[in-house]
């Protein structure tokens, strides 16, 4: 079974509900809505077709909401692009209309730019295609030579290199689409550009307020965050390393120990992390992926993401089902490679919770057994997140009643969410209705291993206190 979980961005390429069933049958596990685009009506009737489609087909996809952000842009130019040659003077000014731009000045969205800059910065455009360097500021006006010239369109980004830019992340327009995805049932928000935890827990106050219950994703797009990012992952369910706006604004050289990084910090501290922008981004417009695009995948794989993500590869691209299947069929093969910890690990780890030490317990035990499945009876998720941290081949099942929690763990590694309504057993048959369970879906059989593992009470959160080992066609009791 694929462990690594492939995240599908939404958008016109999508919208047929049988095409989005067929992304479905091609492996994605998670879907997003981006909130950059398109508006609250099509965002909606989209949750719905999702829905619809996993109900058919018996399984949970997540949803992620992914926010847009303070994404700041330069204004627009009176008569269409302009030209600017290396040595050129061009001025950003904050307080131009958005639409005066020409060949010498052009408007920004965010006013606060002429604050945030000073002489020596160098700001990059359009994805680093324009470099200016910083001369000097005069009230509202940032004036700049041309470093690095060429076409300049209306509303391209703007970064400064090294970050520092030091808007809010979330803007009114985001706090209305984050209460808009908490109306329609999101599973998880993620928040672009955060810069500290306190961006995380300004959004969890929001999602508290508007009623959610959802995880929150910590878009990791800004330089100034990876000084913060232990500190955004403690607030926040997991991460993702979004390496468009990073890369422009820390180089792209940085970007592969950065990612490598990221990932290890994530998973140290029980938190999911997602690798993503343009992963297979060849797909767009061709059958199969680049090469290089395989090697990137398997790379994120390897460094052992919880999910990879398709953003226009599915949203506009041509070929969505081809990108799902390319890349779930990249990450199966590349999955057998994918080595265990050495038998020493964590061994010195102190638990404070019995859940968790139940939870490394039956991790260790089921690599040094054998065991072909782990039967993980849980309310929240959370032994399955703890299991999902340590490297192994074993699938691991989450049983549970709750709805929410079976399609949150559709981002975690090597889960498996499984209804189980725990009211309809008694604790003296549960044992045997997981193994019915696991053996229905044939992910055992007769003679296989299996590692349960639940708690004394049903329906307490963090009520873990027990693993069992059984084998398949034993008397279990």
């Amino acid at each position: 079974m694929r462990r690594t979980k492939i995240v599908a961005t939404l958008g016109p390429a999508t919208d047929d509900p049988e095409l989005l069933g067929e992304l479905i049958d091609a492996g994605a596990d998670v879907v997003r809505l981006n909130y950059s685009h398109d508006t609250h009506e099509r965002h909606g009737r989209r949750v719905e077709v999702v829905r619809e489609q996993a109900a058919r087909r018996g399984v949970e996809v997540g949803i992620i909401a992914d926010l847009q952000g303070p994404k700041i842009r330069i204004g627009g130019f009176r008569d269409g692009p302009v030209e600017l040659e290396d040595g050129d003077d061009f001025v950003i000014d904050a307080e131009l209309d958005l639409r005066g731009g020409d060949g010498h000045h052009v408007g920004v969205t965010y006013k606060g730019l002429p604050r945030d800059v000073h002489a020596g910065d160098t700001l990059l455009i359009d994805d680093g295609r324009i470099i200016l360097k910083v001369e000097r500021v005069r009230r509202s006006a940032v004036h700049c030579v041309v470093l690095l010239g060429g076409e300049l369109s209306s509303n391209k980004g703007i970064n400064r290199e090294g970050g520092g830019l030091s808007a809010p992340a979330l803007t009114r327009k985001d706090r209305a689409d984050l209460r808009h995805a908490v109306s329609v049932g999101a599973d998880y928000i993620a928040v672009s550009f955060p810069r500290t935890a306190a961006d995380i827990v300004a959004a969890r106050k929001l999602i508290d307020k508007a009623g959610g219950r959802c995880g929150i994703i910590a878009k990791i797009e800004r330089a100034d965050a990876l000084d913060h990012a232990e500190e955004i992952l403690a607030v926040s369910e997991g991460i993702m390393v979004a390496r468009g706006d990073l890369g422009v604004e820390i180089g792209d050289a940085l970007l592969v120990p950065v990612q490598k990084r990221l990932i290890k910090i994530a998973r140290e501290m029980n938190r999911i992390v997602i690798t993503a922008t343009q992963m297979m981004q060849s797909m767009i417009e061709n059958q199969i992926p680049t090469r290089a695009e395989v090697f990137d995948v398997a790379n994120a794989v390897l460094d052992g993401t919880d999910a990879v993500m398709l953003s226009a590869e599915t949203s506009v691209g041509r070929y969505p089902y081809k990108a799902v299947e390319a890349m779930a069929r990249i990450c199966a093969s590349t999955e057998q490679q994918w080595g265990l910890q050495s038998p020493d690990y964590q061994i010195d780890e102190h638990f404070e919770r019995i859940d968790q030490a139940i939870a490394m317990a039956t991790m260790y035990a089921a690599n040094r057994i054998g065991a072909k499945a782990i039967a993980a009876l849980t309310e929240t998720g959370a032994t399955c997140m703890w299991m999902s941290r340590m490297n192994t081949g074993i699938p691991i099942f989450a049983f549970t009643g709750h709805v929410r929690t079976q399609r949150l763990v559709t981002l975690y590694r090597g889960v498996y969410p499984i209804a189980f309504d725990m009211t309809r057993t008694s604790p003296q048959e549960v044992n045997r209705d997981l193994v019915r369970g696991l053996l229905e879906r044939q992910a055992v059989h007769e003679g296989d291993t299996v590692i349960i593992s639940k708690g004394d009470v049903f329906g307490r959160t963090g009520g873990t206190n027990a693993m069992k080992i059984v084998r398949i066609g034993d008397v279990i009791a």
